[in-house]
Formats: structure tokens, C-alpha cells, sequence
């Protein structure tokens, strides 16, 4: 079954659509704040998102692009901001679609229908790269020597869980600069978004194993005070 995250910090709302869209055969996840939201679609994975924009703890603009350094699920923003400023912030953001309040619950369940018949996009976790003289597959979790189909045990290059996590995200973006804020939000979640001594660290860590020269890298790049990108 097709499984929506709801979002929103109005309970008699959350309580409405997760009635309408429970009766018409989804599963619903709910959170009323930004950070609880960004725990919930890490946890399992929504197919869709509805959500507001005026949301504690996180606004609902940085949910969004928290979403997308990792997910291609449609996001619906749904939202009492009118003007066309905040409309142009959250599809800038990635968001895929506004619906404003109040509104019809038809128009929002077809705008929903809509958004998941559409093909997904932006995001590859079937991609292979190459970093140095590795290629590494994140649909099978694999680093092994370019030109070797099947490594043997000694051969093979171990990442840890987390070294994973940063290098999906940086890879999903080819040539994209992502911020650190948005890896820290996607890899350890939020309260962590000031730790940009994690970052530091790993990313000096996967260079050491992956880059030829990790003193100069090649594909694993730093972008002083903004973040990182993986240059092809």
C-alpha cells in the first residue's frame, strides 16, 4: 500500500486527512513538527509527503530540502501562506506541489493522485561511481578495484554504515553542491546540524580510502563554508 507522511502541527487536521486517506486504502504517518518529520520518513520511507510550512522546530522549507538531499517522494505543500513569495520558495525548495488552506479535500486527494503517477526523479540508488581507482555501487553496498568484476575478501573495500550514508548522498548529487547542514540533517538526523566536526572527520576518512591523493582529492570535494560535492 502506497504510504503518505502527514505533517502538519493542527491536531484536529492531521486528524482529518488521516481519516480521508486511511478510507481510500493508504498508509499514514503522521508528525506535528519539523524535526519529528525528518525522524519519521528516515524511519520508513514515504512514497508521498503532504506538509505544512509553519511548523515548530523546523520550518517546513528546510524539511524539504532535508527531504531531497536523499528522497525523490512527491512532496504536496499544504499551507495558508498565499503569497506568491512562499509558493516559489517551497517549489524552489523541491516541493511538487501548494495546495493553500482552506481547500477541498477532492482537489487534494487528486493533486496527490497526480504526484504519484508521476515517474520518480533526482534520485539513483542504483548508481555506480568512480573515486580513484575504486568503483563504488550503491545498490549492492559494494566498493571494489576498478576493472574487477568479483572482488575476492581481500580485495574488497569496507565502508562503515555511516561513511555509506554521507557518500549516497554526496553521489546522488553528481556535481551538485550539497551543504554540510543538509548532510547532518540527513545522515544523523536533527540537533545535529552545527556538528560540522562529524563531517570533517568522515569525509577526511572515505577520501583516505577511496581518493588517490586524499590530501588533493579528485571527486570528494570541499566547498569552504558551504559543504561538499562529488565531482565525477
Amino acid at each position: 500500500m502506497t504510504r503518505v507522511l502527514l505533517v502538519d502541527d493542527e491536531p484536529q487536521l492531521l486528524r482529518a486527512l488521516q481519516i480521508n486517506l486511511k478510507a481510500r486504502q493508504y498508509t499514514v504517518a503522521t508528525a506535528p513538527d519539523g524535526p519529528r518529520a525528518l525522524e519519521e520518513a528516515a524511519r520508513i520511507p514515504p512514497d508521498a509527503v503532504i506538509l505544512d510550512l509553519g511548523l515548530p522546530g523546523l520550518d517546513g522549507i528546510d524539511v524539504i530540502h532535508a527531504l531531497r538531499v536523499w528522497s525523490a517522494a512527491p512532496v504536496i505543500v499544504l499551507s495558508g501562506r498565499t503569497d506568491a513569495a512562499d509558493k516559489i520558495a517551497a517549489l524552489d525548495a523541491g516541493a511538487d506541489d501548494y495546495v493553500t488552506k482552506p481547500f477541498s479535500m477532492d482537489e487534494l486527494l487528486a493533486r496527490l493522485r497526480a504526484v504519484l503517477r508521476r515517474p520518480a526523479t533526482g534520485e539513483s540508488h542504483g548508481t555506480s561511481a568512480v573515486i580513484g581507482d575504486h568503483i563504488v555501487d550503491l545498490a549492492s553496498c559494494t566498493v571494489r578495484p576498478a576493472g574487477v568484476a568479483e572482488p575476492s575478501d581481500d580485495e574488497a573495500l569496507r565502508l562503515t554504515p555511516t561513511e555509506w550514508r554521507i557518500l549516497t548522498v554526496l553521489l546522488n548529487h553528481p556535481g551538485r553542491l550539497v551543504t554540510g547542514r543538509s548532510i547532518l540533517l540527513s545522515v544523523w538526523g536533527p540537533g545535529h546540524e552545527r556538528n560540522t566536526n562529524y563531517l570533517r572527520v568522515y569525509l577526511s576518512g572515505i577520501r583516505r580510502k577511496l581518493e588517490r591523493d586524499p590530501a588533493h582529492p579528485r571527486h570528494l570535494l570541499t566547498e569552504p563554508g558551504m559543504g561538499y560535492r562529488y565531482e565525477p
